[in-house]
């Protein structure tokens, strides 16, 4: 099969239409159009159903789409290995991981990693589906379990704990629970249990729930949890390093934690001499050893309090 005709033939399929393939890649709908012909012809069959609303694949487009895709997440890969410099850091660094992580503890870290290498372009996708890495959807995760892929790179970076927290105006008001009993009379905020979420934090909530809690606000991340809890509208259910930048939270029921939560850095094999890697894996290594110290720090001056 022609390159030039299944690159054409992707492009197509990726935007159902041909006029909108055309404009992407600078040709005619025409020129378009005898590609597509001729790579049917070539194979002796179908490709595509046409109709009014634009072209729909068939079982074998779909086959042929799928193959193609890979190829070129293969030929991406290779892109970005080639044009990784050993001496200097830039272009795309397309980075997955949860929405409450990448919100409330990678993007504040970030500009430490932008003044360091300013012509690095991080593309950070925060959403609770995890990417596949070695289909080349993302270029390295972080994720609240370790990856189950066996041609992953991974490192195991640190441990999170689900914890509840209020705020000190929230205190004040309505005073802080004194066993796990108290809190059928406050309002919980956390994850709704329909949502995805770590099976620790979800172990939790049902654990709450069990106490008759009257009244409670869900929110499908854990940055909608804090701001909730920041604002005072009862007592938010917290991975415990939010505490590092928002130190006025109060921790409540102290003795009640979830269990500990694994968080990994990810990458594929292929991308082991990636330069662009290797300098965030630093970054973010470098960032938990002192959010490690800070805690050590916290630890050591509640226990001389």
């Amino acid at each position: 099969m022609d390159w030039d005709k299944l690159r054409i033939f992707h492009a197509v399929a990726d935007v159902g239409s041909l006029t909108h393939a055309g404009d992407t890649l600078h040709l005619s709908q025409s020129a378009v159009s005898r590609q597509i012909r001729g790579l049917e012809e070539s194979l002796n069959t179908t490709l595509f159903h046409r109709h009014a609303r634009g072209l729909i694949l068939t079982e074998q487009g779909e086959l042929l789409f799928d193959a193609t895709s890979a190829m070129i997440k293969r030929l991406d890969a290779a892109e970005a290995r080639i044009k990784d410099s050993e001496e200097e850091v830039f272009g795309e660094l397309r980075v997955t991981t949860t929405t409450g992580f990448g919100s409330l503890w990678l993007a504040p870290r970030l500009p430490q990693l932008y003044e360091k290498y300013p012509d690095l372009k991080i593309d950070l996708m925060l959403e609770e589906k995890v990417l596949d890495l070695p289909m080349r959807e993302a270029d390295v995760a972080i994720r609240m379990k370790e990856p189950s892929q066996a041609d992953l790179i991974r490192k195991r970076l640190m441990t999170v704990h689900m914890q509840l927290y209020a705020s000190p105006e929230y205190i004040a008001k309505r005073g802080a629970p004194e066993r796990i009993e108290d809190i059928g009379k406050h309002r919980l905020i956390c994850q709704n249990p329909r949502s995805a979420q770590v099976s620790a934090g979800l172990m939790m909530v049902q654990h709450l729930l069990a106490y008759d809690v009257p009244s409670m606000l869900t929110v499908n991340n854990y940055f909608g949890v804090l701001q909730a809890t920041l604002n005072s509208l009862g007592i938010g259910m917290l991975p415990d390093y939010v505490t590092q930048d928002f130190p006025d939270l109060v921790r409540v029921l102290p003795d009640l934690s979830s269990n500990e939560v694994p968080v990994f850095l990810a990458y594929p094999e292929e991308l082991r001499q990636s330069k662009r890697i290797q300098v965030f894996r630093d970054f973010v290594q470098d960032e938990i050893i002192t959010y490690r110290r800070h805690q050590k720090e916290q630890a050591a001056l509640k226990s001389a309090l």
